[in-house]
């Protein structure tokens, strides 16, 4: 699962208002909400910036884990190692969103989110890439590709793969 957290949660449309005003930040729909990196989560972060899918395991039972975080769900451990994963996986579930959570995604709406399988051993949720022309079905192949936004981030996105 990816996880995108934002610093600030942004204002809702009734407390705009009585406010008065809008404020700029209010219209733009070009700002975007960004991940916040944490000790535990930043080799992923460095990973998806080189093109390489870092993801966490125990590094006492082996137990691979995503999204990053500081203890093992299975036995408990708080060590942990980092590999790399190829980012081939299947495609478990998918939503279509035809509502932006955030005023930055309005233009971009409907998108699709797929949770994948990755070989890897884990569970992973980023947005699909592109729509083939044959429709999204469960157990569809698909391969992690990496969208660049800037030189400091890169986000995951999978794209089908058949």
């Amino acid at each position: 699962m990816v996880t995108l957290a934002m610093a600030h949660w942004p204002l809702c449309g009734g407390d705009v208002m009585r406010q008065g005003a809008r404020s700029q930040e209010a219209e733009d729909t070009s700002v975007l909400p960004t991940p916040e990196t944490t000790a535990d989560s930043q080799p992923y972060w460095d990973g998806l910036r080189e093109h390489r899918l870092m993801l966490q395991r125990c590094a006492n039972c082996k137990t691979p884990r995503h999204y990053p975080r500081p203890m093992c769900a299975s036995c408990h451990s708080l060590e942990a190692e980092w590999f790399e994963a190829t980012g081939h996986g299947t495609v478990h579930s998918w939503t279509v969103s035809h509502h932006a959570f955030h005023r930055g995604f309005k233009d971009t709406t409907p998108y699709t989110l797929v949770t994948v399988d990755l070989e890897a051993g884990v569970r992973m949720v980023a947005p699909l890439a592109s729509s083939s022309e044959q429709p999204l079905r469960l157990g569809a192949p698909v391969v992690l590709e990496y969208h660049d936004v800037s030189n400091e981030l890169t986000l995951p996105r999978f794209r089908t793969h058949e």
